[in-house]
């Protein structure tokens, strides 16, 4: 999101991340900016039975837990190493100074945010219907519209069937056979297990 020469100039550091290692914790206080170089991080809450809630997988190029920036709270949500990865983090005082000295990034991050939350409030509309095809839906066109989760050249999906239960809050064999019937439908395509998806999908039943 920010230029890396930017950020090492104010003095921001690398620091290599082990796969499945955690980067921060919900509720922890919160000290660094956070931006993803290489690998993938996932954005998750974890509920009393260890179950998890996914509310991104991060992609290189991508900040990550944003909010305690500006509002001074804890971190909402964990921060997890779905594969070994490369970040580089800025101390947060230097960070706000940054923004001070570059008005224009408050715009780009005020614009994340509300995409974010929009995000959100998709998906938890489509809770409302109770109709998992309608919820999948929502999704994958949330994911086209932001260019993530997609390999360009092919138009993969890239997310698997248990990450997607665990980004809409259906059980994976729900994921399973409701993608199958999409694919029945020529909504997607599914071959050897990789799932592919060129267009927007439209929604007929809510």
């Amino acid at each position: 999101m920010i230029d890396i020469n930017l950020l090492l100039a104010w003095g921001a550091t690398y620091k290599k991340i082990s796969s499945g290692e955690t980067i921060f914790r919900e509720e922890q206080a919160c000290t660094y900016y956070f931006q993803l170089v290489s690998g993938n991080v996932r954005w998750i809450n974890i509920d009393a039975e260890g179950r998890e809630c996914i509310h991104s997988i991060i992609e290189p190029g991508e900040s990550f837990g944003e909010f305690p920036l500006f509002d001074d709270g804890p971190y909402a949500a964990s921060a997890i190493a779905e594969s070994d990865c490369v970040i580089v983090r800025l101390y947060k005082p230097t960070f706000i100074e940054l923004l001070k000295e570059n008005t224009n990034l408050l715009f780009d991050f005020a614009r994340l945010l509300t995409r974010r939350l929009r995000f959100r409030y998709s998906v938890i509309q489509s809770f409302a219907c109770h109709n998992p095809e309608t919820i999948i839906i929502n999704l994958i066109n949330h994911l086209k519209t932001e260019n993530r989760s997609f390999i360009k050249e092919t138009n993969q999906l890239k997310l698997t069937r248990q990450q997607i239960a665990h980004m809409t809050g259906l059980r994976v064999e729900t994921v399973i056979r409701t993608m199958r019937l999409m694919h029945e439908k020529g909504e997607l395509v599914i071959t050897r297990g990789k799932v592919y998806c060129k267009d927007m999908i439209k929604v007929i039943n809510t």
